[in-house]
């Protein structure tokens, strides 16, 4: 579980709720009428938008945001370096009986085509359209958020000016214009706080797990195209360690380094 994620959701909602609480008018800040109108109007406006089959998909794709974890480049770059010394020592035909091992899909996809002898442009090509397919589909996830948090704003200012019309409209009472005009804010404070707290979060978190996920096919992808053309497996590893933050190259540099001076 992304304990991040949980973290952000929890302190905001303490945040927001200690506040109300500390104003000690809790009741002035439930309105049923106004959560309709922010959280129904929203879910009709995404129904507008998008096709019933992307909003089956909501739950799953939010999934990604809670559970999904940062990949581990190091472990996924010394995986690809070790299949590299295997083909480079007994052949990549050899490759095949060690693809079981494999826990990553897309390695054993790109692998399997150069053990088959696949045209080396072939593969990139088919490799590269599946990161694009994959982009594509990231990108409608985190649409569906981007998409909900402009709409509930949106309808929270909608429930305010209702509100205002209405309260406008009988003006019989000059006392309860203030009570009236709190409770017609509601809506837009509802709104708000479900888009800046959820949606636009979750829309943030979404496309970073898909940077993070891109990233690791690209990797995959060099790594497949370097074993295929029988690179030496010193320069394979050199190759992947250019997607690594400096941080985590450092250590690779410095056993080159010790072992230029060992030379």
């Amino acid at each position: 579980m992304d304990i991040a994620t949980v973290i952000g959701l929890v302190v905001g909602a303490i945040v927001i709720a200690g506040t109300i609480l500390l104003t000690g008018l809790v009741g002035m800040f439930i309105d049923v009428q106004s959560v309709i109108v922010v959280i129904i109007g929203s879910i009709a406006a995404m129904f507008i938008a998008f096709p019933v089959k992307s909003l089956l998909c909501v739950p799953g794709v939010a999934k990604k945001a809670f559970f999904a974890s940062p990949p581990d480049l190091k472990a996924l770059i010394d995986q690809l370096v070790g299949l590299a010394e295997i083909a480079r020592r007994d052949g990549i035909l050899s490759l095949e009986n060690h693809l079981a091992e494999v826990d990553e899909p897309f390695v054993v996809q790109g692998v399997q085509m150069a053990v088959d002898g696949t045209d080396p442009d072939l593969i990139a090509q088919i490799l590269d359209q599946d990161l694009e397919n994959q982009m594509s589909r990231h990108e409608v996830g985190k649409n569906l958020f981007s998409a909900a948090g402009r709409y509930a704003p949106a309808f929270g200012m909608i429930g305010t000016l209702i509100g205002l019309v209405a309260m406008l409209g009988d003006m019989s009472d000059p006392s309860g214009i203030g009570a009236g005009m709190a409770v017609a804010l509601l809506t837009t404070l509802y709104g708000a706080i479900i888009a800046n707290v959820i949606f636009l979060p979750l829309a943030d978190k979404l496309a970073l797990r898909s940077e993070e996920e891109s990233l690791v096919k690209q990797i995959i992808i060099k790594g497949v195209m370097s074993i295929q053309a029988g690179d030496n497996p010193r320069v394979v590893e050199q190759k992947l360690c250019t997607f690594l933050p400096l941080a985590l190259r450092g250590s690779e540099e410095e056993e080159d380094g010790e072992m230029k001076k060992a030379a």
